[in-house]
C-alpha cells in the first residue's frame, strides 16, 4: 500500500511538472522572471571565452558581470530634486536634467535612471529605502582584458530587439554561446525541475563555453607593434597575424585601429568592429613572390642558380610593366629576384613554368577559396585573372597585382611553405567545454 501510495503521488507530481513546464511553461517562465527583474529585462547567462596562455593555463577573455539596474516610479516617487540629490552622492555619473525629465513623467510607473551599476553602489542605494526608486538585478557581457583581441571576440549587442553576438567569435559561436530558459529564480523547486522541459521534448541544443588559441602576451605585443606603425604611417588600418603553420591555430589577431568592446557604443565608425583581416580582401603585391618562387622551384622549372637578363620592364597583350624603382639590372639570379623584389623575375618564372601550371599552383595554395577560419563574414577571394587566357594577367599576378585575397588567406599559403606542403585551416578556437 505504501509503495502504491508513493507511486500515485510521483505519478500526480510528473503529470502536475508537465502541465507547468511544458503546457504553461512559457507562462510561468515570465512570471518567475517579474518576482525579481525589471519590466522590461532578463539576467543575462552566456557561455564564457577564454584565452589559452603560453603554459596551458586559461584566461576569462569574456564573461558575465553582475550588478544592478536602477529604476524609479515617477507616480509615487516625492521630491525628485531631493532623490536626485541622494543618489548622485553615489552615483556621480548620474545627469540632473535627464532624472529630472524622466521623474516628470507622472504616469509611467518604470523608468531607468542607470545600468550596470556596481554591485556595492546598487546596495547602498537600495539601503536608502527610498520610496519610488527600485534595484534590479542586472547581468551584462564584461571582457576583462578590454581591447585586447576585440575583433577577434566580436561584441554582444541588441538587434532587433534580440540580443546576440555580433561580429567576432559573438557571432560565429552564438548558437554556443547563448543560453535560452536559464533566468535565476528565487523558488527552489524550479532549480531543481528546470531540465524536465528539455528532457520531455528532446531538447538537446548544445551549449557551452570556447576556449580559444589566442595567447594573451603574443595577442598584446601585436597589437602595440600594429598601432605603433599604424600611427607612423598614417594608414586607414593596419593588421597582422601569427600562426602556428602546422596545426592552423591562431596565436594573435590585431587590427588597428581598433576599440574596447565594454563600450563600443562609444565608437562612431561601426566599420571599426569589423576584422578586415578575415572580411576584406587586398592586392597583396610582393609578398605573393615567395609563393610565385616556391611554385617555380617546386614544379622544376627554376632553380636557385636559374638567371634571366632583366631589363626592368615587361611587355605583354600591348601592356607594360616596370619594376618597382622602374630600373634594370641585368643578369640576375632567382635569389636576387626575391631579394630586390623584381616584378620582371617573378613574371619570368611564369613564362618559365606556363600560366596554366602557375594558376594550378596557386589554387592549390588555396587562394581560389574561403579557409573556413571561425569568425564570420569571411571574404571571396578575386582571383579570375589566374584564368585568363592573356599572359598579362597570370605575370601581374605573380607579384600580386590583379588578383585579390584576404590576408587569412595568405597567411594560410604561406604557412604551406613553413610546414612542408600542408594546406591547413586556420581556426581561433581549440576547445569547447
Amino acid at each position: 500500500m505504501l509503495f502504491c501510495f508513493v507511486v500515485l503521488v510521483a505519478l500526480v507530481l510528473i503529470s502536475r511538472l508537465y502541465f507547468v513546464q511544458i503546457v504553461s511553461g512559457e507562462a510561468y517562465s515570465v512570471k518567475a522572471d517579474r518576482q525579481y527583474l525589471s519590466p522590461n529585462s532578463s539576467i543575462l547567462n552566456r557561455g564564457t571565452i577564454y584565452f589559452r596562455a603560453k603554459k596551458g593555463e586559461l584566461l576569462t577573455a569574456a564573461n558575465q558581470k553582475t550588478g544592478y539596474t536602477i529604476a524609479i516610479n515617477p507616480s509615487v516617487l516625492k521630491d525628485p530634486e531631493l532623490v536626485f540629490k541622494k543618489i548622485s552622492e553615489i552615483l556621480p555619473v548620474l545627469d540632473q536634467t535627464v532624472f529630472l525629465s524622466r521623474a516628470g513623467k507622472t504616469n509611467d510607473p518604470y523608468e531607468e535612471i542607470a545600468k550596470k551599476v556596481e554591485l556595492a553602489d546598487g546596495d547602498k542605494i537600495r539601503d536608502l529605502k527610498i520610496t519610488g526608486v527600485n534595484v534590479y538585478k542586472e547581468k551584462w557581457r564584461f571582457y576583462p582584458n578590454d581591447a585586447i583581441a576585440a575583433n577577434v571576440l566580436g561584441i554582444l549587442a541588441e538587434k532587433d530587439n534580440n540580443v546576440a553576438g555580433r561580429y567576432g567569435l559573438e557571432q560565429y559561436y552564438e548558437k554556443l554561446l547563448e543560453r535560452k530558459n536559464t533566468s535565476a529564480y528565487p523558488n527552489f523547486e524550479i532549480p531543481i525541475f528546470h531540465n524536465v522541459q528539455k528532457t520531455l521534448t528532446g531538447d538537446e541544443s548544445s551549449e557551452g563555453d570556447i576556449i580559444t588559441s589566442i595567447e594573451p602576451v603574443v595577442e598584446s605585443y601585436l597589437e602595440r607593434e600594429v598601432g605603433t606603425i599604424n600611427k607612423t604611417w598614417a594608414s586607414e588600418y593596419t593588421g597582422g597575424i601569427v600562426i602556428d603553420p602546422k596545426s592552423g591555430e591562431v596565436i594573435a589577431m590585431a587590427m588597428s585601429p581598433s576599440f574596447n568592446p565594454n563600450n563600443f557604443r562609444e565608437e562612431k565608425d561601426p566599420t571599426v568592429f569589423s576584422n578586415k583581416l578575415v572580411e576584406g580582401v587586398f592586392e597583396l603585391g610582393s609578398v605573393i613572390k615567395s609563393l610565385t618562387m616556391s611554385s617555380g622551384i617546386d614544379s622544376g622549372a627554376v632553380t636557385a642558380r636559374t638567371t634571366y637578363f632583366d631589363t626592368g620592364s615587361v611587355t605583354l597583350n600591348n601592356k607594360t610593366f616596370f619594376n618597382f624603382d622602374n630600373k634594370a639590372r641585368g643578369l640576375v639570379n632567382m635569389q636576387e629576384v626575391l631579394s630586390a623584389s623584381l616584378n620582371t623575375g617573378a613574371a619570368f618564372v611564369v613564362k618559365t613554368m606556363g600560366k596554366e601550371k602557375f594558376a594550378e599552383y596557386m589554387f592549390n595554395f588555396g587562394l581560389g577559396e574561403k579557409t573556413g577560419i571561425d569568425l564570420p563574414n569571411e571574404a571571396a577571394p578575386l582571383v579570375e585573372n589566374l584564368k585568363s587566357p592573356r599572359d598579362i594577367e597570370t605575370a601581374t599576378a605573380s607579384f600580386g597585382q590583379g588578383i585579390a585575397i584576404s590576408p587569412i588567406a595568405a597567411v594560410r599559403a604561406f604557412s604551406v611553405l613553413a610546414n612542408g606542403g600542408i594546406l591547413i585551416r586556420p581556426h581561433i578556437v581549440t576547445k569547447i567545454n
